[in-house]
């Protein structure tokens, strides 16, 4: 086809010139895949919301329990089909996969408003869960096909702003879409049809952003080393032996391992902010209602700058030297952060955490994307998605359990001279997550080495 190959000429020639008076150029393939990932993302914020406010309706009596039930709904599947969903990533056309899966998620979410059982909202969100853990393994290889190397740091910075930088847009849009759902409600009779409750409108403008990105994706000129699987069809045999060639490669080689090593094990550390910050916030630092929100804030402040950071040097970064480097940052921040007693040192040490875990992941995703071939990427992000789950529920799981332990067996208050400090457990259990992400730091650092020495030998 003629004008595929012309298509794919220009942006061949449009990825050539990647720098112009000191900026990246990105190519018009990536900037589509691009917007279409920041719409899907807001899609996805935007769904989340509505759906835990209907399990929560639904729930009555339980609303926790139900939003448990459906919350486990989206860590399943990864256990079970994360590795499988990289290989059929890997065997069939990444551009297809990204698109059915768009408008699969769209279908389904249609069927959100006339669900009234939480065993509905489950497999609904079982579904949805699956489509995604195909699509974000897809998005992941696709990239290096679209951007030139010395991109690859912009391009995951973007992809980082994309994922998480939505959802403060997407919690203020479901609060005003709500209100419109109720205002119909009351004042439109005639609507009734459209099953028009407090979540029905966020729903339905979650349908939306899916069809729009996958007509946004279905425009992508991809080259078709992505697509080397693309007319083979499913054999479970080859599957088999292809699920096995990603494992033996993720064992076998050290970037990606020390990768998969920081930021896996690093977040059963990082994890355990989520659910004791509240908790470290009002009673340890006693800063009020207000203080966990600040504490978010000087998060994602701290991200942001971390990721603009690496953009803005990205040509010149050693990154291997510097990815275990700020998982240890991370690690050392947390700790310094847990300890203080004021809510302003608090902020600080927490913004400086952040700055050194989006460097953590936009580093750790370059890696990836530089060291796997295109052949084998969509089953090393599928395995590094399906690690950081079952890592971030072990850490949801285990701090409340941990800083109810640690807050037994505390002495309560330590005296260092004129200085005291209050040991609760929701301190100690922290110092242990700092702890747990300065190890993973030095796991990825010894890897790393170990992978010098290796090429150094050969």
């Amino acid at each position: 086809m003629p004008e595929e190959r012309s298509a794919q000429s220009a942006d061949a020639s449009e990825a050539v010139e990647v720098l112009k008076a000191g900026r990246v150029r990105l190519t018009p393939s990536f900037v589509r895949l691009w917007l279409a990932q920041v719409v899907s993302s807001l899609g996805d914020w935007i769904g989340l919301v509505a759906i835990l406010a209907l399990a929560a309706r639904i729930g009555r009596s339980s609303p926790e329990a139900s939003i448990g039930v459906v919350m486990s709904a989206r860590m399943i599947p990864g256990f079970f089909l994360g590795s499988v969903g990289g290989v059929l990533v890997d065997r069939l056309d990444r551009k297809r996969v990204m698109v059915t899966c768009d408008i699969g998620r769209g279908v389904v979410l249609c069927t959100l408003p006339l669900i009234n059982s939480v065993l509905g909202l489950f497999v609904v969100s079982l579904i949805l869960e699956i489509l995604s853990l195909l699509w974000t393994p897809a998005k992941e290889a696709t990239v290096p096909n679209l951007v030139q190397p010395e991109q690859l740091t912009t391009a995951n910075s973007l992809g980082l702003a994309a994922a998480y930088g939505t959802f403060p847009l997407a919690s203020g849009i479901s609060a005003f879409l709500f209100g419109v759902a109720e205002w119909l409600s009351r004042g439109h009779s005639g609507l009734h049809w459209l099953k028009v409750d407090r979540e029905a409108i966020a729903i339905y403008a979650d349908v939306v952003t899916f069809f729009v990105s996958a007509s946004l994706i279905s425009t992508l000129v991809i080259p078709k080393a992505s697509e080397r699987h693309a007319d083979e069809g499913i054999d479970l045999g080859k599957a088999f032996h292809e699920l096995k060639e990603g494992w033996r490669f993720i064992g076998t080689t050290p970037v990606v391992h020390a990768v998969l090593i920081g930021l896996g094990t690093g977040l059963i550390g990082g994890g355990m902010v989520v659910p004791l910050g509240p908790t470290f916030a009002s009673k340890v630092l006693h800063g009020g209602p207000a203080a966990f929100s600040l504490l978010l804030t000087g998060l994602g402040t701290g991200v942001a700058i971390g990721v603009i950071a690496l953009s803005a040097v990205q040509k010149r970064l050693p990154r291997e030297r510097i990815f275990p480097w700020a998982v240890l940052g991370a690690g050392v921040s947390l700790i310094a952060g847990a300890s203080m007693t004021s809510l302003t040192l608090a902020i600080v040490f927490v913004l400086v955490m952040g700055v050194f875990s989006g460097s953590v992941y936009v580093v750790g995703f370059t890696l990836l994307q530089e060291n796997v071939d295109d052949q084998l990427r969509g089953r090393i992000f599928a395995a590094m998605y399906t690690l950081v789950r079952l890592c971030l529920i072990i850490a949801l799981a285990m701090a409340p359990l941990l800083a109810s332990l640690l807050d037994g067996l505390s002495p309560g208050v330590v005296h260092f001279g004129g200085f005291s400090l209050h040991l609760q457990g929701s301190r100690l259990t922290l110092w242990l997550g700092g702890t747990i992400i300065v190890v993973a730091g030095l796991l990825a650092r010894r890897a790393l080495r170990n992978g010098e020495r290796i090429r150094a030998a050969t």
